[in-house]
């Protein structure tokens, strides 16, 4: 309901009160310009962008602060990530009112991010965790629409992993210490990633029917989806060698540390980096995960179609296989020409048999 009044000293009174029933009143020297003001009020509330005066001056620090406490129920390492992330965008827009934030304003943020030499998968994920924090603002009402859209997005970059050669991937099993080499083998033929190698426990493997079933990830978190938790089938050849890793440690988990202890995701790293460097032709960044990489090359070769692959990589669509590994399947020029070339082949033979075309 919205009013406007003529007071003892000669000004106008205009109220109105918004959803919540809460009054809100303003003072003018002339009738005309309160009326403006109700009408501009009234139709922000009727078309849903309405702000509180009060929630409008709300900076983004101040809702990021809002937002991590809410955010902090999941799991520690998903809160650690945001909490470094939420950083970059205090840094950025963190003394700004939420609604001043404009796309113009997003886009030179990421521009600035890749000048500084981010790379593109970084700057995608900050300009997804903004996009985050906006659509948050959005459903509590603190501002009317996110400054984040498809327009303002850096775009993820290209992927084009290295894949490592067979030989490159036995020369790091080589060369990596005894008890860690298993660690090469569930990277490399059965795509398992860094913290779900780590994380392996004994009671995961089925060596008789050689059978990997993941289940948590370093220290012991549970993997985070379904998908992840998808059964991998192993030769008995790896079956063996990974039996044999286990009657020499014996401890709950599969990969230790020389003092019997869980391997840590870090370790791991570390020791790859310093193995990558006996092996010629590895690149400087070679990670454990580049291991998965080669996995999937391997299924891809072997002419195993996207949908087995998806599968066991553990990947929640084919697109996100696809989008990843779609440039190491066959090139398929050849197999199109072919089938143009026989339709041309059958009309040759039957002009030369006197017969038409049809």
């Amino acid at each position: 309901m919205a009013s406007i009044s003529k007071r003892e000293n000669g000004q106008w009174r205009a109220r109105f009160r918004d959803d919540s029933g809460k009054e809100h009143a303003k003072h003018f020297d002339r009738k005309v310009d309160g009326q403006r003001w109700l009408d501009e009020t009234t139709a922000s509330i009727v078309t849903g962008v309405y702000l509180d005066p009060k929630t409008a001056r709300t900076t983004v620090g101040e809702w990021c602060d809002t937002w991590l406490a809410g955010y902090g129920t999941r799991r520690a390492s998903t809160v650690r990530q945001a909490e470094v992330h939420i950083a970059k965008i205090r840094q950025a827009f963190g003394t700004m009112r939420l609604g001043d934030v404009r796309p113009s304003h997003v886009r030179g943020w990421t521009a600035r991010l890749k000048a500084e030499g981010a790379a593109d998968s970084y700057v995608y994920a900050l300009h997804s965790r903004l996009a985050q924090v906006f659509s948050d603002a959005v459903h509590d009402g603190l501002v009317p629409r996110s400054p984040c859209s498809r327009r303002t997005s850096p775009g993820q970059g290209s992927q084009r992993p290295y894949v490592a050669t067979t030989e490159q991937v036995w020369g790091l099993h080589d060369v990596f210490p005894e008890h860690l080499s298993a660690a090469v083998l569930l990277g490399a033929f059965a795509g398992l990633r860094l913290s779900e190698t780590c994380g392996l426990r004994v009671c995961d493997v089925d060596f008789m029917r050689g059978i990997i079933h993941p289940a948590v990830q370093y220290p012991a978190q549970p993997l985070k989806t379904d998908t992840s938790r998808t059964s991998i089938p192993i030769p008995t050849s790896l079956s063996v060698q990974l039996s044999a890793q286990v009657a020499s440690r014996r401890a709950e988990t599969l990969l230790t540390n020389e003092w019997g202890q869980q391997l840590a995701p870090w370790t791991l790293e570390r020791v790859m980096r310093r193995a990558r460097a006996k092996v010629a032709g590895l690149p400087e960044g070679f990670r454990y995960q580049d291991l998965r990489h080669y996995f999937a090359s391997l299924l891809i070769a072997s002419g195993t179609d996207v949908k087995v692959v998806q599968a066991r990589l553990r990947h929640a669509s084919a697109k996100t296989t696809l989008d990843t590994y779609g440039h190491l399947w066959p090139d398929t020029d050849d197999s199109t020409r072919a089938a143009v070339e026989t339709v041309f082949s059958a009309r040759v033979a039957r002009t030369s048999c006197g017969l038409s075309a049809d």
